[in-house]
């Protein structure tokens, strides 16, 4: 069999949290890797403790060893079920961490201590920012860059938003954000539960982060937030456990920065599968609105439920954002050019704080 190893101008790459085959993302980002999408990243490792250790008589599990045999067979990769298995790197290594958010300080660590040069860590990198910032510090004390996977900030609509706004003198952008729940307490208070974290660090988070990256957004130089009282709806719900949670089931508001920039974003548990980006002229006319999916990635979105019929819809929509932001990365790992457009774990703790700051403010504004 064809043993993949990093080549020249590759990063070497474990992977961190695989999850399930169909369902976890990093699983997806391993295929992309595996399927050669990202030409400087090399799967080499894929470490994943849960399906390797306590959830490997679970059904996912099984599904997981099966996928796993497959995986060895064909690309040569090597599983394990911890970071202390693995050898001394053999080229620049990069750990993309896809598990837990509650592991991901631990996973850090471990990631430093085996040699990674960079660090890709999903968002939002940790529960708290204290225990961000402290990741932040801890990396920066080792030398090693830890960059974001916020890819709606490399995305085209996003792009395409700013673009326009910025040709045209007046131009007020809104960020819209959807999920497709059903519009009932039992499935709002199921995701409330699950995401117990809150909206604004969960969903609406990537928003925060194009906010913060794009638009000077940070607690110290925010102006004022408005809700849209007549948009946003905040609920309190029974989840499954039959703890009460308290949460946005949509909201949407307005920053003012104190150095003059003003958008606004707009999230809605219950709206639907498309994100997209909206210009409003000076009267509040909408004049621009750009689709993610757009139609080009219609077609895209078509042939990879083709191939990936058991997979999570959302991963299909955003694939060429995550095949973009993985190899900028792994690029970066090998060449040490900037990853354009990338957000740092410095913009991670920043947006964290945002979501921190807003949410008792929003929640206020909606009593």
């Amino acid at each position: 069999s064809m043993v993949m190893f990093a080549e020249e101008g590759q990063a070497e790459v474990i992977l961190v949290g695989c999850g399930a085959p169909n369902r976890g993302m990093g699983w997806y980002h391993a295929i992309q890797m595996l399927e050669e999408k990202c030409p400087s990243a090399s799967l080499d490792y894929i470490v994943e403790p849960w399906f390797l250790g306590a959830g490997s008589d679970s059904d996912a599990g099984k599904d997981f060893a099966e996928w796993q045999a497959d995986a060895e067979k064909e690309f040569g990769v090597k599983f394990a079920s911890s970071l202390d298995d693995l050898p001394p790197p053999e080229a620049p290594r990069l750990a993309l961490i896809s598990g837990r958010t509650a592991d991901n300080p631990r996973l850090l660590t471990e990631s430093i201590a085996r040699g990674s040069k960079c660090i890709y860590l999903e968002k939002p990198g940790a529960p708290t920012v204290a225990e961000l910032e402290s990741m932040m510090n801890e990396a920066e004390a080792a030398g090693v860059e830890v960059l974001m996977g916020y890819n709606k900030n490399v995305c085209k609509y996003v792009r395409k938003t700013r673009e326009f706004a910025a040709a045209n003198a007046g131009s007020h952008v809104t960020f819209v954000s959807n999920n497709a729940y059903e519009n009932t307490p039992e499935s709002l208070g199921e995701c409330f539960e699950r995401n117990a974290e809150g909206m604004l660090k969960n969903m609406a988070i990537h928003e925060l982060a194009l906010l913060v990256s794009f638009y000077d957004v940070s607690v110290d130089n925010i102006e004022s937030v408005t809700a849209d009282k007549e948009f946003s709806s905040m609920q309190t719900l029974p989840g499954p456990s039959g703890k009460d949670y308290t949460d946005f089931d949509k909201i949407k508001f307005t920053i003012k920065t104190k150095n003059g920039n003003e958008v606004s974003v707009q999230a809605d548990r219950c709206g639907g599968t498309d994100s997209f980006g909206m210009v409003t002229d000076s009267t509040g006319k909408e004049v621009f609105r750009y689709y993610m999916p757009d139609e080009e990635d219609k077609a895209h979105v078509e042939a990879l439920q083709k191939q990936y019929p058991e997979a999570m819809p959302y991963f299909f929509t955003q694939d060429p954002d995550y095949i973009t932001v993985k190899e900028r990365v792994a690029k970066h790992t090998v060449d040490g050019a900037p990853a354009e457009g990338v957000a740092t774990i410095g913009i991670a703790v920043e947006t964290l704080k945002v979501a921190e700051y807003l949410t008792p403010i929003l929640q206020e504004q909606l009593k």
